[in-house]
């Protein structure tokens, strides 16, 4: 599952990356609400963590321009701004919550949970090939076969399919799932890539994850 953060406090979006990340999920940051709305229409994502008080576009009018578009991605509010007037608002834009500041890592973790469970379709299914990615389930087949992998193995998988087509460099991934030293995250990246790799593709004639020299990698059912 991939969630943005919209949120100018690096140090609340830091706490709030770290946090999903060890919760599995994929996450993307973003400081200001024009980087944000550009992410937005680029990516697809599960859910949207949007602080109301953001440079370029706040958070109310990003969170008007999002529904405009008719992108329905629960948005959960996240502001300093406590008053009945200021929810309101938010609410009346198209917000699905409104969390005020200073708050909980669990109490977000529930909102979001709910958030989530709400938005559900009766598919949660993602598939390429042979190969199905259960998101609720966090489990993979291909083939009909089970396939055991770790958190972290498939927390790549995740990232890896719900960007399919694209092709994701190391530092890409780094950011997005594990944000360590850069000097090492080339080798991490590495092994990781190997052992799901091998896991996945080892077994079967057509090939999903592919190196693409000098660039990084792609998923796909083509090169």
């Amino acid at each position: 599952m991939k969630i943005l953060i919209v949120e100018d406090d690096i140090r609340i979006s830091s706490f709030l990356q770290k946090g999903l990340k060890e919760e599995n999920y994929t996450v993307d940051s973003s400081y200001d609400g024009e980087e944000g709305l550009f992410l937005i229409e680029t990516n697809s994502y599960d859910l949207i963590l949007l602080d109301v008080m953001i440079p370029s576009i706040d958070g109310v009018e990003l969170c008007k321009k999002i529904r405009e578009k008719g992108d329905e991605t629960p948005i959960i509010m996240l502001t300093a701004k406590s008053s009945i007037e200021d929810k309101v608002l938010g609410l009346n834009e198209g917000a699905n919550d409104y969390l005020t500041k200073p708050f909980s890592f669990e109490e977000l973790l529930a909102r979001i949970n709910v958030q989530l469970r709400k938005g559900k379709s009766l598919n949660n299914l993602i598939k390429i090939d042979n190969l199905t990615l259960d998101l609720d389930k966090k489990s993979v087949t291909r083939g009909g076969q089970n396939i055991d992998l770790t958190s972290k193995e498939y927390t790549l998988l995740e990232y890896l399919i719900l960007n399919k087509g694209k092709i994701v460099t190391t530092s890409m991934i780094n950011d997005a799932l594990w944000d360590i030293d850069d000097t090492t995250a080339s080798n991490v990246v590495t092994v990781y890539m190997y052992r799901v790799r091998t896991k996945i593709d080892k077994n079967s004639d057509r090939k999903l994850i592919h190196t693409i020299r000098g660039m990084g990698y792609k998923m796909s059912e083509n090169i």
